[in-house]
């Protein structure tokens, strides 16, 4: 187990330094910088701002600089918020995308897991044709969209709940909803083809030949393999939706970590953009990590040198 953690932390770190590289370079590659727009600034106050912040250096030298700073957990200075480091927007913005995060994990886990079951077990009759239909139309339709139909049924036109902004529960029901409904239909529908592929293995008709009722059978036997996929697809999508997205906190005016992603790249934000990146970048990492331990709690079977027994 030390073996393989130890190979799996160095194998992140040389995929995070790649993630770090490509970002760094790509944001350089654009034409112009943090600071181009700034119409009304004289050209000697734009070249000491740009010294000030060591934008004049050669780009290996930025780039040299950026990762002795990384490996100290500084993510450097903002360029557009005064006084503020990455750090601190970071430390201000994720806890509300968490707790947005937090709320349409559990409602895409509680409800698609469930739903998938159930048109698994009611397989080619109304519960498993509504689910599907729920399912197709939840992966079908964008977020952005959904957000929106969701803002002018229920804040315009039926006025129960607020537009935008961040608060009580009440500003957290419609983005959270926005942001569940594809990855809910997107696990029953997980759920459902791996249920049928379990049900129709020989233990489980062993299982069912010994007498055992069907609730050991589906909730022992059944639905603990039938996870395993399901929970592959939960580790990267609870750290996308825990880092924020992007699009519904820009509609919905969150101040989260999304929002400000969004901001920085209108802004040219460098450190921003690369902080934001290595952070979700992280938390992707270690959710995979996360799943890897998981695996053999479903399935003994499964080992962490990625083997299984015969």
């Amino acid at each position: 187990m030390f073996r393989y953690m130890a190979n799996r932390i160095f194998s992140s770190l040389l995929v995070l330094l790649a993630i770090i590289t490509i970002t760094f370079l790509l944001m350089h590659a654009i034409p112009g910088g943090p600071f181009t727009n700034e119409k009304n600034l004289p050209a000697a106050v734009l070249k000491n701002i740009e010294e000030h912040y060591r934008l004049n250096d050669p780009l290996w030298k930025q780039y040299t600089d950026y990762l002795a700073n990384l490996a100290r957990l500084d993510l450097g200075p903002s360029f557009k918020y005064a006084g503020r480091s990455v750090n601190d927007i970071i430390s201000e913005s994720f806890p509300v995308s968490l707790q947005l995060g937090a709320v349409s994990i559990g409602l895409a886990v509680c409800l698609g897991i469930p739903a998938g079951a159930i048109a698994a077990l009611r397989q080619n009759k109304w519960q498993d044709y509504a689910t599907m239909l729920f399912a197709t139309i939840g992966v079908s339709v964008p977020s952005f969209v959904l957000a929106t139909v969701l803002v002018y049924v229920f804040a315009i036109k039926l006025g129960l709940l607020p537009a935008a902004m961040w608060g009580g529960i009440e500003y957290v029901i419609m983005p959270a909803l926005a942001l569940a409904v594809h990855p809910m239909a997107f696990i029953a529908r997980l759920t459902r083809s791996s249920m049928l592929e379990v049900l129709a293995q020989d233990y489980i008709k062993t299982a069912r030949a010994k007498g055992l009722p069907q609730i050991v059978i589906v909730y022992r036997h059944a639905l603990k393999n039938a996870l395993i996929p399901v929970v592959t697809y939960i580790g990267p999508m609870t750290a996308s939706v825990l880092t924020g997205s992007f699009i519904i906190e820009n509609i919905f005016a969150i101040p989260g970590l999304g929002r400000h992603f969004v901001t920085s790249i209108y802004n040219r934000d460098y450190t921003v953009i690369l902080g934001v990146t290595v952070f979700y970048s992280v938390l992707v990492i270690s959710m995979n990590l996360l799943v890897d331990l998981i695996y053999p709690l479903l399935d003994p079977r499964i080992k962490l040198t990625g083997k299984q027994e015969g």
